[in-house]
């Protein structure tokens, strides 16, 4: 079963998509302007959105000829210059922001296919492998074998790595709230700049989504049990299936916790991993150090980056809308 979200609308954006360049590889939108989210009434909330593209200075340079105002003084640099910034700084995106397209107001990020493929699969950043844990439209679908296999390995990535954090038993919300939490452990905005609820709001509101999303992972799984109608899962904590988890994660979150758990004694992963698969708990504080670790990086120079991309009046106007959601999510917290 395909879910579908109620409060987006796939003309809308297939239009937003038709004011930019044809050549883009695969494209989703996401974010409370695309999904309900808790708490969040705004009619008026941005739309995110994510271009994939081959070759981005190819499409920067056509993009900078159609829509030069969406550009921050950097478009004055051109195509090749714009994407070497996005190529080498921050996550690997290159987002323009506050951009007024065909009567909306939309932020959207380009990405390299190859990039997003890599970090799919390795978890460098966290970043837009941690957005695509979460609610998102697809509104253009790649045909790339190689895209398409490393959008369900990241997937699956992320239930290895909720597994090695949850208990022996725990119920779907826990498992979804899990993973969407991931991409926001260590963010620095979580702690200035972002709702309180931010996670709670994102998954109470869309669990048909992420059981579309993760139902055929649950059901293939070894290892655990998952009960469809009570929405109950037991999973298997012995040493043996915690050391098997531990080697499908992407390789710079194995890379992380073992230099996090070696304590600079230069042993292999195995050896690490099956000290690691003896006590749970420990496990489970390294998993979570090295989330932490990885977001924490990416989420500082990503936010420097967009004061450029973005241009320093958007920036601050952006902010403050972050602000404000961060005041009222407090707010919330406080009254309840």
């Amino acid at each position: 079963m395909v879910y579908v979200p109620k409060h987006s609308s796939t003309i809308l954006l297939q239009r937003l998509l038709s004011s930019f360049p044809a050549d883009i590889n695969h494209a989703f939108a996401y974010g409370s302007a695309v999904f309900k989210q808790e708490n969040n009434i705004n009619s008026n909330n941005m739309i995110d959105m994510v271009f994939v593209v081959d070759d981005p200075a190819k499409w920067h340079a056509s993009n900078l000829v159609h829509n030069r105002s969406h550009y921050s003084m950097l478009g004055y640099s051109g195509g090749d210059c714009i994407a070497r910034i996005q190529d080498h700084f921050g996550a690997e995106v290159y987002y323009n922001t506050r951009v007024r397209c065909q009567d909306m107001l939309i932020k959207y990020g380009v990405v390299k296919t190859s990039t997003l493929i890599s970090e799919l699969v390795n978890w460098n950043t966290l970043y837009l492998s941690g957005r695509l844990h979460k609610p998102v439209q697809v509104c253009r679908s790649t045909t790339s074998k190689i895209l398409k296999k490393a959008l369900w390995r990241n997937q699956l990535s992320a239930v290895y790595t909720s597994l090695l954090l949850l208990p022996e038993e725990f119920n779907e919300e826990q498992l979804y709230t899990t993973i969407t939490s991931l991409s926001y452990s260590g963010d620095f905005r979580m702690i200035i700049g972002e709702d309180k609820g931010k996670v709670s709001n994102i998954v109470k509101p869309n669990l048909k989504y992420f059981q579309s999303k993760y139902a055929n992972i649950l059901e293939t799984l070894e290892h655990i049990h998952w009960s469809a109608s009570s929405g109950m899962i037991e999973q298997d904590k012995s040493r043996e299936c915690l050391y098997s988890h531990l080697n499908r994660l992407p390789t710079n979150l194995i890379r992380t916790i073992v230099r996090l758990a070696d304590n600079e004694q230069c042993k292999d992963n195995q050896t690490v991993f099956r000290k690691l698969a003896k006590d749970p708990e420990c496990c489970t504080h390294y998993v979570n150090k090295a989330v932490k670790r990885i977001v924490a990086y990416s989420s500082i120079t990503q936010s420097v980056k967009g004061i450029f991309t973005g241009g320093i009046q958007k920036s601050i106007m952006y902010s403050l809308e972050k602000l404000k959601k961060m005041w009222k999510g407090g707010k919330r917290v406080k009254e309840s």
